[in-house]
């Protein structure tokens, strides 16, 4: 069996009952222990104004978790560009390089992350910039190293410090633009089907082998991010799922809030409909003993023709959150070795 590259993609979930910073230390500790099974890369998500997410500021953390880690690659999933200038961004993660050099990940997308009214707080220009996504991409490369092209207005504006090693870029979607935009650039693309729940996932990644430029990589390099949870027993897992079951009903309504307990779920008043939400969710959902999980995970990788697989698991009890991840790790028989780059 060919096992793709597996990752972890967190986005520093609040629990009920919990607190904001107990998530963002949750994170912290978790970084660490991916850093010790063997995972390839820990990847941070940027959500703004939200009940649901505490990781608003994803190099920040980043930062924290490359001082902290010794082989694990670090990245943004992602950066949500439109609310910046490239060369500010290109300026932290040259930080981030010189903190930990050769494993950095700037993964960007050109979603908000948030409502309309919180992307205008944060770019008043944010519908505007959103347009300009690909020039940002052209910009943010030619700081990052590659050098601005001639006529630019800002060729000779040096981003600064001056590292040795470069970040290795990303685009993250759930559509076929972030697709297209990737295979442009020669990029390597991750398709965030934990949002779709797999719709648009092989259109988007066909599009963009289809359309791949060989202008950076060789060769088109595609991800999947997921949700999925392991556990020692399938009925375990099913357990842990509820509380994840009922939080997508709030979603399903424009609510997010906290993640909800496994009790709080088991407790709530489900109306006909809301169970059968659930059960064409749990048709979908990658869940179970860790071969299962394993086995779900490979299958999708091999039928979406991906190279990696990024694990989303929002789980309310941090512990058995810690555990589906170590499950995982021993299933895919990690080993804790220097994770080389992409390209």
């Amino acid at each position: 069996m060919h096992l793709p590259t597996l990752s972890i993609l967190d986005q520093s979930t609040i629990a009920s009952g919990r607190g904001a910073a107990d998530a963002i230390r949750e994170t912290m500790e978790l970084a660490r222990l991916a850093d010790e099974l063997g995972y390839a890369r820990y990847w941070l998500a940027e959500h703004h104004g939200s009940e649901s997410h505490a990781g608003s500021a994803p190099e920040i953390l980043m930062a924290a978790i490359a001082a902290t880690t010794r082989r694990i690659r670090v990245g943004s999933a992602g950066v949500m560009l439109p609310h910046y200038a490239a060369l500010k961004v290109a300026e932290q993660f040259r930080v981030l390089e010189a903190i930990a050099p050769g494993r950095i990940d700037l993964g960007v997308g050109r979603a908000p992350g948030s409502d309309g009214r919180t992307a205008f707080a944060l770019n008043p220009n944010a519908a505007q910039a959103a347009e300009q996504f690909p020039a940002q991409i052209r910009d943010l490369l030619g700081w990052l190293g590659e050098g601005l092209p001639e006529g630019h207005p800002f060729r000779e504006v040096k981003a600064s410090p001056p590292v040795a090693t470069m970040p290795e870029m990303w685009v993250l979607g759930s559509s076929d633009y972030g697709a297209q935009v990737a295979a442009y650039f020669g990029l390597p693309y991750c398709f965030a089907s934990f949002i779709t729940d797999g719709r648009g996932a092989a259109e988007a990644l066909a599009l963009y082998r289809d359309g791949f430029r060989d202008v950076r990589l060789k060769a088109p390099h595609g991800a999947v991010a997921v949700y999925a949870l392991a556990a020692r027993t399938e009925a375990e897992a099913e357990r842990l799922f509820r509380s994840r079951a009922l939080w997508r009903l709030y979603r399903d309504r424009g609510i997010y809030p906290p993640l909800p307990s496994v009790e709080e779920a088991e407790a709530h008043p489900y109306t006909e409909a809301e169970t059968l939400r659930i059960a064409r969710m749990r048709q979908t959902a990658i869940i179970g003993t860790a071969r299962q999980v394993r086995d779900r995970l490979v299958a999708l990788a091999e039928e979406l023709q991906v190279q990696e697989v990024a694990v989303l698991t929002p789980c309310h009890d941090a512990e058995a959150r810690r555990r589906s991840y170590a499950l995982l790790a021993e299933a895919w028989n990690l080993t804790a070795v220097p994770v080389a780059a992409v390209g």
